[in-house]
């Protein structure tokens, strides 16, 4: 089996800082950009999450499928990142420019600029994550690259945590006025500073996804050894039977659900709840930087205890400190900095094997029917993802209308309390909800040694 360079880790884990670049903005930004920038209103913010994800349903199999039947002299998966990088980079500058329509062209404009930027990140985060499992069959080394995608991925979060705001400001102008007696610094035009900072950021990530095309490499893996032809619906009913795959992909979802509503409320609860907008970059950055120590302690947390148990308990720990910040007070900016980091630290221990285990359900379903699908299975679970993702951010939304919130004011009491609900609750309640789930997994280090030694076996056969 494969053992992989640092340099091939690294370098794949590069085509995670640039998807992340426009995740992370997607689920922590886009929000507050809509409604205090772009100027749509919460509720609609929310719909529009919603129904464009709905499109993924059909878009996502059919990136799954192009993918697993695509045949270049790079590889299957890999060519993506070369074509799309470009692309991908312009769109998200549409996506965060605002046009001087009316409040129906914005819904508009708004609508098809978002669906084109997820379509996009669908054409490359889907082979890009196959890639992951063709790079080798090992299945610590699987475990191994995926740590250090997400460290790589976290770097693309502290990036924008560290940079978005500073370059918003930057390039939208600032100007000093004096506001009870002491100076503060405005922003004269957020818009201008938004779509600017997205040029300097949308090249960064194509620059990310060129060396990950550059330096990593396709190899063998049980995929190659599936020798009948299968069409599209042969490879879903496939992915669709696999109980294994299915619960993944469902704890997947969960787990995206809770994130992306407390991703949603973070600017929300650090400049109402807290009254530190001014410290938003360095809470989101020092929680940037847990993850990416918890994505690295993944690779050595594999060494020593079985995956499945090391899930669990990450699982628990991120039930622990979520729930913890429904208690931090108006004044507690450290205290919920400190939850907030070691919820980010279990979180980033637990995503790598996640993403992992899709590679490891693929070999399952080939070990018990003969029959794997790469890309269609992590295209399902990408579906999962971002269903998880709609669903979170459009109840972000409509929560934070339901709560009263009024874009640029002060809050109501209850809207404040809101706003600690869904920010400490949601990713606690997704977690119970996890673990529920989690009992029937069964791919653990024993069975991955087992199905590796049974591939190791058949392979020296058809050699021979």
């Amino acid at each position: 089996m494969q053992k992989l360079s640092i340099t091939e880790k690294i370098s794949y884990g590069l085509g995670d800082t640039a998807s992340n670049i426009v995740f992370q903005i997607v689920i922590n930004f886009l929000l507050i950009y809509y409604i205090d920038v772009f100027g749509i209103t919460a509720a609609a913010a929310g719909t529009m999450f919603l129904v464009v994800r709905l499109f993924d349903a059909f878009t996502d199999p059919i990136m799954g499928a192009l993918a697993d039947r695509t045949q270049t002299r790079w590889g299957r998966y890999r060519p993506y990142m070369l074509w799309l990088a470009i692309p991908y980079a312009v769109i998200a500058v549409f996506a965060f420019t605002t046009p001087d329509f009316a409040d129906g062209g914005k819904l508009i404009y708004a609508y098809v600029t978002y669906t084109l930027l997820m379509t996009i990140y669908t054409a490359l985060n889907i082979p890009y994550s196959a890639l992951g499992g063709v790079m080798t069959s090992d299945p610590k080394e699987r475990v191994s690259v995926q740590s250090y995608r997400f460290a790589l991925a976290m770097v693309g979060t502290a990036i924008v945590v560290a940079s978005l705001y500073p370059l918003v400001n930057f390039f939208g102008g600032t100007e000093i006025v004096i506001e009870a007696g002491k100076e503060v610094e405005k922003v004269i035009d957020p818009q201008i500073g938004y779509q600017r900072a997205m040029m300097v950021l949308g090249a960064l990530a194509a620059i990310c996804f060129f060396a990950c095309f550059a330096f990593t490499t396709e190899r063998v893996s049980k995929v190659d050894q599936i020798k009948e032809k299968q069409n599209i619906f042969s490879d879903i009913a496939g992915v669709l039977k696999n109980d294994q795959w299915a619960i993944i992909s469902f704890l997947t979802f969960l787990l995206l659900v809770g994130v992306v509503m407390r991703g949603g409320v973070t600017p929300f609860y650090i400049e109402y709840y807290l009254d530190s907008k001014d410290r938003l970059p360095l809470f989101m950055l020092l929680g940037s930087i847990a993850g990416i120590a918890g994505a690295l302690s993944t690779n050595f947390v594999s060494k020593f205890m079985d995956k499945v148990l090391a899930m669990k308990l990450s699982i628990i720990a991120i039930i622990v400190f979520n729930f913890a910040m429904i208690f931090v007070p108006r004044d507690g900016f450290v205290l919920a900095l400190v939850l907030s980091m070691f919820a980010n630290y279990f979180h980033m221990i637990l995503i790598p094997y996640m993403f992992s285990a899709v590679a490891d359900t693929v070999d399952y379903g080939i070990d018990k029917w003969g029959k794997g699908a790469m890309a269609m299975s992590y295209s399902g679970h990408l579906l999962a993802l971002k269903i998880g993702i709609a669903i979170g951010g459009a109840l972000c939304a409509w929560l934070l209308a339901y709560y009263g919130y009024v874009a640029n004011a002060e809050q109501s009491e209850r809207t404040l309390t809101g706003i600690t609900y869904i920010y400490g609750a949601s990713v606690a309640l997704a977690g119970v909800l996890m673990l529920l789930f989690f009992k029937n997994y069964k791919l653990d280090d024993a069975w991955a040694k087992q199905s590796a030694s049974l591939f190791d076996e058949n392979n020296n056969q058809i050699n021979a």
